[in-house]
């Protein structure tokens, strides 16, 4: 009689198993405090910079082989930002906002700051093509040896200013030419 009740028992136990297994399987992914899913028309470095991180530490923490390669309803984990946050704030304001691309622009200008940020370095601060160096590929002499986010944001915004006067009119000039 044991036995019959043991193996009545493991069916039972068995059954509940697969039960619970197939619930867990159904159930949608939540995003927890420090995950992000990503909304239609995000981009990785957009979400890296709204995040305070970087393409590459959101790429390696999620295994993107192709930066320019996310899904609206994929689910990003953002690893620990509260460090960097807490950092950024004890930071003078101004070095605060002009690490942020966004900062001080209306949509359309932080749009098309974003457009040529992607083009040309993937929204990469560490992106090297030759003489050119980072987010925005500006020359390595542009730069005044300074590579920093920061400063790399306050001479593309000079750099725009003074060539184009917008970052509307330069993307309009990227789209011509493929390059501004």
């Amino acid at each position: 009689m044991h036995i019959q009740t043991f193996f009545k028992n493991k069916k039972t136990v068995k059954a509940s198993f697969i039960s619970l297994a197939a619930i867990v399987l159904f159930l949608p992914v939540v995003a927890n405090a420090d995950s992000y899913t990503v909304k239609s028309g995000d981009t990785l470095s957009a979400i890296a910079s709204q995040k305070n991180t970087t393409v590459e530490k959101l790429a390696e923490l999620n295994h993107i082989s192709n930066v320019d390669l996310i899904h609206t309803g994929q689910v990003l984990e953002l690893g620990n930002t509260n460090k960097s946050q807490s950092t950024s704030k004890t930071s003078s304001t101004s070095a605060k906002a002009t690490s942020i691309p966004s900062v001080g622009l209306n949509t359309e200008e932080s749009e098309a700051k974003e457009f040529i940020a992607q083009k040309e370095s993937s929204g990469s601060y560490t992106a090297q093509n030759g003489q050119y160096y980072g987010r925005y590929q500006l020359t390595i002499t542009y730069l005044n040896g300074d590579l920093s986010p920061e400063n790399q944001e306050k001479v593309a915004n000079a750099y725009v200013t003074n060539r184009y006067g917008s970052w509307v009119a330069a993307k309009s000039f990227w789209l011509a030419n493929g390059w501004y």
